[in-house]
């Protein structure tokens, strides 16, 4: 007798993706080649907050994250603030209703459980706790896979975010940090596993360790203002950041090098546009990256590294190419701590210039032995990305093909 054929399993993907973030859209590119490789026959869709692009660029079916169009928007009006309270109570059904429709649900990394830049509890964090509440009800289990998080001083956010991470079947972080605050929240994290940041599973260019004269310098910006708890001196931080880098650049074209300026938000445009308009050097460049493969290449390429966002610092240390991180949170310190850099650290919210110069010119010199220890970090990290992804398989996708929850080991 011919055994029944067994169901595909349905695995929905969950998060900002397509919204502009290369670091949120690698994530998720880590997720869907985990899944291809590893469960092929897996139907997969997203509800995600750039619909339209993740359709377009990763070829599965999308439904936007929000019911209201206007979601992103300040609103000011009358009209514009009914449509986002209807619309957050719309979304509590369609959530639900999507939910409903999957055996399985993964949030592929990203911040998900942290407010270090500024955050609304009613945005993201209503979001995800509406996703893990249905989960939990319509008992499909809610997988938070590599996820970061950070201790959250606004108590709606931080209320949401802990409940959301209790409700979660599965949780993994991406540095103890993470994990720590989810302690610290009054989470039960005795079974939940630290890995490398998912965006370590992608592929990495090949790499030459330079030779001959000084080369190109990468130096990844960002639309900085500070954290969640600094909005009455946003401006100023941004200020003197933006002084601080651009003080910085025109000391490397000074020197004769060529500067390439990294992003990794389409929030950062400005950013390069006012460092491009006050240098006003042919050295300096725009590099114009489209994904994090793009930021890969680029850091591969380059000497040395300067960098401000998060997956900017993964993609150079993952291409092994020595880094300096301007810090905005102890996430970026945990990486470069994890991959051998934890002295190449200067805080983003108090450049100052000539210190950094200091730190970039000693990490050049020990630029061939930081390559070294990258190599060897890198290989580390590979395989603790392949010990998460078992774990997930193992705790989502049993050998039977029909996926179940976790056993239980969490009281929300």
């Amino acid at each position: 007798m011919t055994a029944a054929r067994e169901t595909p399993v349905r695995v929905g993907v969950f998060g900002l993706l397509g919204s502009g973030n290369l670091g949120n859209d690698g994530s998720l590119e880590a997720v869907l080649g985990y899944l291809r490789a590893e469960h092929p026959r897996a139907v997969v869709d997203a509800l995600c907050g750039g619909a339209e692009v993740v359709a377009a660029r990763y070829g599965i079916p999308t439904t936007r994250l929000h019911w209201n169009r206007g979601e992103y928007r300040t609103a000011s009006r009358v009209g514009a603030v009914v449509g986002k309270g209807l619309g957050k109570f719309v979304d509590a059904f369609r959530t639900a209703a999507w939910v409903r429709g999957h055996d399985v649900v993964i949030v592929p990394g990203m911040g998900v459980l942290e407010a270090t830049l500024p955050l609304r509890p009613w945005g993201f964090p209503y979001s995800l706790f509406l996703l893990c509440a249905s989960g939990r009800l319509l008992r499909t289990p809610v997988a938070l896979v590599g996820v970061g998080a950070a201790p959250i001083g606004n108590r709606p956010t931080r209320a949401l975010v802990r409940w959301s991470a209790r409700l979660a079947a599965f949780r993994s972080y991406r540095d103890n940090p993470s994990r720590d605050a989810m302690r610290e929240m009054g989470v039960d994290t005795a079974h939940d596993g630290v890995h490398p940041d998912l965006a370590f599973a992608l592929p990495a260019p090949r790499t030459n360790a330079p030779s001959g004269p000084p080369g190109t310098v990468c130096v990844g910006v960002m639309d900085f203002h500070g954290g969640n708890d600094d909005r009455a001196r946003a401006d100023e931080i941004h200020r003197r950041y933006l002084d601080g880098v651009i003080r910085f650049v025109r000391a490397l074209v000074d020197d004769g090098r060529p500067v390439r300026l990294l992003t990794g938000d389409a929030c950062d445009a400005p950013v390069v546009a006012a460092i491009l308009d006050a240098v006003d050097s042919p050295l300096v460049t725009d590099a114009e990256v489209a994904s994090l493969d793009d930021l890969m290449k680029e850091t591969a390429a380059a000497d040395t590294v300067v960098a401000t966002r998060y997956h900017n610092l993964i993609c150079a240390l993952k291409a092994g190419t020595p880094t300096l991180a301007l810090s905005y949170a102890a996430k970026s310190e945990a990486v470069m701590d994890r991959m051998g850099l934890a002295a190449y650290c200067h805080p983003a919210g108090e450049v100052d210039a000539d210190r950094l110069l200091e730190q970039f010119r000693e990490l050049e010199q020990r630029s061939a032995e930081l390559r070294q220890t990258l190599a060897e970090r890198n290989l580390v990290a590979a395989r603790q990305i392949e010990d998460q992804f078992t774990a997930l398989s193992a705790a989502l996708f049993p050998a039977t093909g029909h996926p179940h929850a976790p056993t239980e080991r969490k009281t929300p």
